[in-house]
């Protein structure tokens, strides 16, 4: 897959980062942007995609990462395409945030299953659900400062349809929906 994405010659730049030590962001030429990220820990068990054996030679704190990036005028995005479970810590950092990009993955846990007739279950895919007691409308309800969107959203996924309960649920919860081609101010 990654080498699709260095198929010409200056397409991508790759940078090691660390978890937790903030970096300047590089523009197209190489030079620093005015634009920081810091990326953070969500997990340390690595999706089924990655084999058990690779897994194994890789640095658990790596395994997913949210990542945090702040502008010079000090604007904060957090962005969070896959969050396996949400805590008190997690919720504070995104206290801090301007805008907050975050994993709409699925509706409910079991949302493959009840499509496809089998499969795994949102929370075993690294997916907290949308819905539920537990799911992220609930867990993040008490957050005053982000503007909040959904994003990588499965095509499953009831709330895509703007006609459904879920998707007023969403939108009522003060929730956006991404879009494909969406253009986002901060």
């Amino acid at each position: 897959m990654f080498g699709m994405l260095n198929r010409m010659p200056g397409q991508v730049s790759w940078n090691e980062i660390t978890p937790g030590r903030k970096f300047s962001v590089r523009d197209v030429a190489g030079a620093n942007s005015p634009i920081s990220c810091e990326a953070f820990s969500l997990t340390t068990h690595y999706p089924a995609y990655v084999a058990a054996q690779r897994s194994m030679s890789l640095r658990p704190e790596e395994a997913l990462l949210g990542l945090t990036l702040e502008s010079s005028s000090g604007k904060r995005l957090a962005y969070m395409p896959a969050v396996p479970a949400i805590d008190e810590a997690l919720v504070q950092r995104l206290e801090s945030a301007d805008l907050l990009l975050f994993d709409g993955t699925f509706w409910s846990d079991d949302e493959l299953v009840r499509v496809q007739g089998s499969g795994a279950t949102a929370r075993e895919m690294g997916h907290v659900p949308v819905s539920g007691a537990d799911g992220s409308l609930r867990k993040l309800a008490g957050l005053r400062r982000p503007r909040r969107v959904f994003i990588h959203i499965n095509n499953t996924n009831p709330m895509l349809d703007e006609s459904s309960p879920q998707y007023r649920e969403v939108r009522d919860a003060g929730w956006e929906i991404a879009q494909d081609m969406s253009s986002i101010d901060l």
